[in-house]
């Protein structure tokens, strides 16, 4: 049951496929005899350091895959000195996750209908510390996930809500993490409430789930901090474009003046490289982080991001890029480019 909620998307699963599909139609063209006797894959989110363009994705319920939950995954992501970005749906508390270790960290968050319980929340990951409010912007609804109502999908009670919200839910219907969603998500949440946000806090904003040059500009009008491209894993509207192939759209709307992210289907260095090339400042990294949790704990979430430093290192040398800034659009070609080229 867990298994299949971690894995599984929306409806078809088209769009899940298709996440990891679409890197595979995008070629490297890799530059020569560049000096690469030195990689630095080091960069900046939001001004603050990390050592590669790797961040770990807010997910849900990381106890279901270890009983250690997200404070190992936040220890490992502070021993590969990047950062985390905590759901709002942990099985941790904000204030164990914060109190495990010295790191950055982002919060994530999915607006309530009772603004009070979502106002507590985005204070108290301030005051432990968190850097910034990563709001998910994509689910009014959650999306049809067959596999966790086939299953009749049980949570665990979600730590950060205890003395504010009961998220015990009894449903004869299918998932009761559907049931939950339904009764507490905000549908009525849009562009204005980013004020309301920004009113009850002074971190920065990134709102997650744009996949649109529309959105992209209204973001930037409603002055947000940064933009995630992401179609949740696929775990919302099925048939929704791959992250990857709306990566460049954003990044054109957007023009440089606010950070992109990039998250959705990142399963190997390579694809690191080709979303850095299409624009992104970082990728958001999901289920491999779960896989690793499941497998080993916090070494095997380690493990994880090691592996995939190490193989965008590769790439970065044989593609002749000494630095991720030497990474640009001319070392990619996307099916778009070869329409062009045909036309």
């Amino acid at each position: 049951m867990y298994y299949d909620y971690y894995t599984g998307g929306a409806e078809d699963q088209h769009t899940l496929r298709e996440n990891v599909e679409a890197f595979r139609r995008i070629t490297i063209r890799p530059r020569i005899l560049v000096d690469v006797s030195r990689i630095d894959m080091s960069t900046t989110i939001l001004g603050y350091n990390i050592s590669a363009p790797i961040m770990i994705a807010p997910t849900s319920m990381h106890k279901l895959a270890h009983p250690e939950g997200e404070v190992a995954t936040a220890k490992a992501a502070a021993a590969c000195n990047t950062i985390m970005a905590l759901s709002f749906s942990s099985t941790c508390t904000v204030e164990e996750v914060a109190s495990s270790c010295n790191a950055v960290r982002f919060f994530q968050l999915n607006v309530c209908k009772r603004r009070d319980i979502s106002a507590v929340l985005v204070q108290r990951a301030e005051r432990n510390g968190f850097k910034a409010i990563i709001l998910t912007v994509d689910t009014p609804r959650l999306g049809r996930r067959e596999a966790d109502i086939k299953n009749r999908m049980i949570a665990p009670q979600l730590k950060n809500f205890e003395g504010l919200l009961s998220t015990e839910v009894v449903s004869d219907k299918g998932s009761n993490i559907e049931a939950f969603a339904s009764g507490t998500f905000d549908a009525s949440l849009c562009w204005k409430d980013i004020g309301w946000l920004r009113s009850i806090t002074s971190l920065p904003i990134l709102i997650k789930g744009v996949l649109t040059r529309e959105a992209a500009i209204k973001a930037m009008e409603v002055g947000v901090n940064g933009i995630v491209v992401s179609n949740h894993g696929a775990r919302q509207l099925d048939y929704a474009p791959a992250s990857i192939t709306a990566l460049e759209e954003v990044i054109h709307a957007v023009g440089g003046k606010i950070p992109v992210l990039f998250d959705g289907g990142v399963r190997r260095g390579t694809d690191i490289f080709k979303a850095l090339a299409l624009g992104a400042q970082a990728v958001l990294v999901g289920r491999p982080v779960i896989y690793g949790l499941a497998a080993k704990g916090e070494y095997g979430v380690r493990r994880v991001i090691e592996m995939l430093k190490d193989e965008l290192e590769l790439t970065m040398a044989l593609s002749g890029c000494p630095t991720v800034k030497d990474i640009t659009k001319s070392h990619v070609r996307t099916e778009q480019d070869r329409l062009q080229c045909r036309l």
